[in-house]
C-alpha cells in the first residue's frame, strides 16, 4: 500500500504541475480585464486630518519652509536635457568603473565584468526645494532638496568560471538633502575653482536587485541590512562636514595669492655712479619693488652730489610667491626739473634666498635687463644690499623653517599666549569688501576711508550706488602687535563737480583689533555709526614673522 501510494503522488506531482500551468496561462490570458477607474481629484479643504498627516511628507519643500524656493524652471531644464545628460552620465560610469572591474579579473575566477545595458531611464530627478545661503566668504552656497524615483536599467554580467551571472538594479529611489558650495569666486570662466558636495542628511535609498532573474531583496532581513549599510557607507563619505571636491580650475593660476613672508632689506651703499649733472656729479635714490606686486615702489633718501652714497636704510616687502618673485633695484638721478635720470639696475631672484638666512649682494648696475641687446661696456658702478626672507609664524613650516618661539596647535587652531602676543613684528591686512545701503542726502558716490595709526588710505570711487564693491586690500607692516589699537573707516561721498558740499560722510566704524591679533583673523559686517541702515565687510588679517 505504502509502494502504491507513492506511485501515485509521483504520478500526480509529474501531470499536476503542466496542468496546473496550462490553466492558469489559459485564465490569464483569457479573462477579462477590469475597467480601471479614473483617480477622484479633491481639493485639500475638503480632506480630513487624517488625510492630510499622509499627505504632508509628499509636500515640496519650498510650501513648509519660506526659505527654500521652488525651481520649476530647474526641473523643466532637467526633464529638457536629460536624455543628453543620460547618456553622458553613463559614459563616465563606464570610463570610471572600467579600471576598477580590470582589478578584480582573474581573482575569485573572474574572467569578465562589464555592462550589459546601462542607462539610467527617462525620468529625471525632480529639485523640491532651493535655499541659497549667504557667508562673508568668497564663496556661493546652495542646498537643495533631491527626490528620484528612475526607471534605470542597469545590467552588469559577471562570468565566473563557467558561469554567467547577471545583476540587474530595478526600481531606484533616491531622496537626499545636498549642500554644493562654489568656491572660491575667482575672475575666470565659470568664476569658481572647485565644486564641493556634503550631504546634511543620511540619505534615502530604495532599489530592487536581481540575481540571474531572482530578486534577492525578497530575502528576509536582507533588505534593512542593505539600507542600513548604504546610509553608513555614505555618511561615513560625504555627510557633513565630510566633503568631496571637484577641481574645475587650476587653483595655482587663479586663485589670488596670499602673503606667506616679508623681505627684510637693507640698502647699504653704492659705488662709482655715473655723472649726470653739469658740475660732475648726481643726486642719487634707489627705487625698489617686487615683481607682481601693487604697491608703490619703496625708496631711499636722495644723497645729494655724491657718486658713493652710503644709505644704510632698511625696507620691509611682502613676499607673496618667493619661488617666482623678484626684487627690483633701480637707481635714478633726481632732478628737480623734468623726469628723473636712470643711473642703473639690477634683480634678485627671491629663490635664491633660504629663509632666515642674512645674505649680501654686491651688484653691478645695468642699463635695462633686456637679454638681446648688446651689454653696454660702459661702467654704470655697483649697489650693495642686504636681505633676509622670513616667512610668518603659520607659512614657516612650507619652508622647512625653524618653528622654536611660535604658538602650539591643538586640533589645528593656533593657540596663543599673551605673552607671545606681546612680542613680534608682522602684517596686517584690512581688505574693504563692500558696503550696503549707505545713502548720502545730496549724492552717492562712496569711496572708504581708513586711517591707522595716523595713516590714511582710501578706495577708489564708485558712481552713483548704494551698494558699493571695492574689494581692495591695504597692508601695514607693524613692529608689534596692534594691541589696544583701533581702525577708523569712514564712508564718504564725493560729488563730481566742485561745490562748498563736495564731500558728505555716510556712516563710520572703529573696530578694535584686539580679537585680530589673537585669532588672526576677523571676516565680518560691521553697522556704520551715523547711518540709518548702512553695514561694511571688513576682513581684516594679522601676521606674524
Amino acid at each position: 500500500m505504502g509502494l502504491f501510494g507513492s506511485f501515485l503522488g509521483i504520478i500526480g506531482f509529474v501531470f499536476g504541475i503542466p496542468l496546473g500551468l496550462l490553466v492558469g496561462f489559459f485564465v490569464f490570458v483569457y479573462s477579462e480585464t477590469k475597467q480601471v477607474k479614473e483617480p477622484v481629484v479633491r481639493p485639500i479643504s475638503e480632506l480630513g486630518p487624517h488625510a492630510l498627516q499622509e499627505l504632508l511628507p509628499e509636500i515640496p519643500l519650498w510650501v513648509k519652509t519660506p526659505d527654500y524656493e521652488r525651481v520649476d524652471w530647474l526641473n523643466k531644464f532637467l526633464l529638457d536635457m536629460w536624455p543628453y545628460l543620460d547618456k553622458a552620465i553613463c559614459e563616465i560610469i563606464r570610463s570610471t568603473t572600467k579600471p576598477i572591474f580590470a582589478e578584480y579579473i582573474g581573482k575569485y575566477q573572474i574572467k569578465a565584468i562589464e555592462f550589459e545595458e546601462l542607462t539610467l531611464g527617462t525620468l529625471p530627478p525632480t529639485i523640491c526645494g532651493m535655499k541659497v545661503l549667504e557667508t562673508n566668504e568668497k564663496e556661493l552656497v546652495m542646498e537643495q532638496v533631491i527626490k528620484w524615483a528612475g526607471n534605470p536599467n542597469i545590467v552588469l554580467n559577471l562570468q565566473v568560471s563557467s558561469l554567467n551571472i547577471t545583476v540587474q538594479l530595478v526600481d531606484l529611489q533616491v531622496f537626499a538633502m545636498p549642500r554644493i558650495t562654489l568656491r572660491p569666486l575667482v575672475p575666470t570662466f565659470p568664476c569658481f575653482a572647485k565644486v564641493v558636495v556634503s550631504l546634511l542628511e543620511k540619505p534615502h535609498v530604495d532599489f530592487g536587485m536581481k540575481i540571474s532573474g531572482g530578486d534577492i531583496m525578497a530575502i528576509p532581513g536582507l533588505y534593512r541590512f542593505v539600507q542600513e549599510t548604504i546610509k553608513k557607507q555614505v555618511a561615513s563619505l560625504y555627510l557633513w562636514p565630510q566633503t568631496l571636491e571637484i577641481p574645475i580650475l587650476d587653483e595655482s593660476t587663479v586663485a589670488i595669492k596670499k602673503p606667506v613672508g616679508i623681505l627684510h632689506v637693507n640698502v647699504i651703499r653704492a659705488h662709482k655712479l655715473l655723472k649726470m649733472d653739469l658740475l660732475g656729479s648726481s643726486d642719487p635714490y634707489v627705487k625698489l619693488s617686487l615683481t607682481g606686486d601693487k604697491l608703490p615702489a619703496k625708496k631711499t633718501t636722495v644723497k645729494r652730489k655724491n657718486l658713493n652714497p652710503v644709505w644704510n636704510e632698511k625696507f620691509k616687502l611682502v613676499v607673496k610667491d618667493p619661488q617666482s618673485q623678484v626684487l627690483q633695484l633701480q637707481v635714478f638721478d633726481w632732478d628737480k626739473v623734468g623726469a628723473h635720470d636712470k643711473l642703473g639696475m639690477q634683480l634678485i631672484p627671491l629663490k635664491m634666498l633660504k629663509p632666515y638666512d642674512n645674505k649680501e649682494f654686491t651688484l653691478d648696475l645695468l642699463k635695462d635687463t633686456n637679454i638681446n641687446e648688446t651689454p653696454s661696456k660702459k661702467p654704470r658702478g655697483q649697489i650693495v644690499v642686504d636681505l633676509t626672507f622670513v616667512p610668518f609664524k603659520e607659512d614657516s613650516n612650507k619652508f622647512g623653517g625653524n618653528s622654536e618661539g611660535y604658538g602650539r596647535k591643538e586640533s589645528g587652531i593656533d593657540v596663543v599666549s599673551d605673552d607671545e602676543v606681546q612680542e613680534g613684528a608682522g602684517l596686517l591686512s584690512v581688505i574693504i569688501q563692500e558696503a550696503e545701503e549707505v545713502e548720502g542726502e545730496h549724492h552717492n558716490n562712496p569711496f572708504a576711508v581708513l586711517t591707522f595709526n595716523g595713516e590714511k588710505r582710501k578706495t577708489k570711487v564708485m558712481k552713483k550706488t548704494r551698494h558699493p564693491r571695492w574689494n581692495e586690500e591695504f597692508q601695514f607692516m607693524l613692529e608689534e602687535p596692534p594691541l589696544r589699537e583701533k581702525i577708523h573707516i569712514e564712508i564718504m561721498s564725493k560729488r563730481k563737480t566742485f561745490s562748498f558740499l563736495s564731500k558728505e560722510s555716510l556712516g563710520h566704524v572703529e573696530i578694535n583689533l584686539n580679537d585680530v591679533v589673537h585669532n588672526g583673523r576677523i571676516n565680518d559686517r560691521y553697522h556704520l555709526i551715523n547711518s540709518k541702515n548702512g553695514e561694511i565687510h571688513v576682513d581684516i588679517r594679522w601676521k606674524v614673522v
